[in-house]
């Protein structure tokens, strides 16, 4: 008898599931060092995110895991912080922008199209290259950085990094 099922992406995924060393504190969140002093790690912001993609890091303050889903940008958490870790006035949301890594399936000539499905505001598609591999072009203007596209990914091969943005366009090539 089978006691859990593994999922498809389970199968792709080869370890260690971490976002990196650079933690994705929840939106409108404020620079690191002064967030580590206001937070008092009282899971509120955790407790009313809607989309439950807000856990505890082992320190016990918030971040993103994005293997959970996406970012709505529905403001809940931000409403729930009661010590101002959380800029209710932040202009946007963070900075946070993805790169596509050469672990992408298209890469390897396997049609995989996970991430543009996911993505609700168009801002990747595919550019069809000699041979007939597809290769993803990243609108960057138009990505919101809510991880629905890293969420899906069965190889992991997106990633967020806390950047600003400095193109319209990035066409990844392997």
């Amino acid at each position: 008898m089978v006691t859990g099922a593994l999922s498809r992406r389970a199968f792709f995924v080869p370890g260690d599931l971490s976002q990196g060393a650079e933690p994705v504190r929840p939106p409108k969140a404020i620079v690191e060092q002064r967030f580590t002093q206001l937070c008092e790690n009282c899971s509120a912001c955790v407790d009313a995110c809607p989309e439950a993609i807000i856990v505890s890091d082992p320190g016990g303050r918030p971040t993103l895991d994005f293997a959970l889903g996406a970012c709505t940008f529905c403001g809940e958490c931000t409403d729930a912080c009661p010590t101002g870790a959380l800029d209710r006035d932040a202009a946007r949301p963070w900075t946070w922008i993805v790169t596509i890594g050469a672990s992408c399936l298209s890469y390897k000539g396997v049609t995989c199209r996970s991430c543009a499905d996911a993505c609700d505001v168009g801002a990747i598609r595919f550019r069809l290259q000699s041979g007939g591999r597809d290769v993803p072009l990243l609108d960057i203007d138009a990505c919101t950085g809510c991880g629905g596209c890293k969420s899906v990914c069965p190889v992991e091969a997106i990633t967020l990094s806390g950047h600003e943005r400095v193109s319209a366009k990035q066409e990844y090539a392997a």
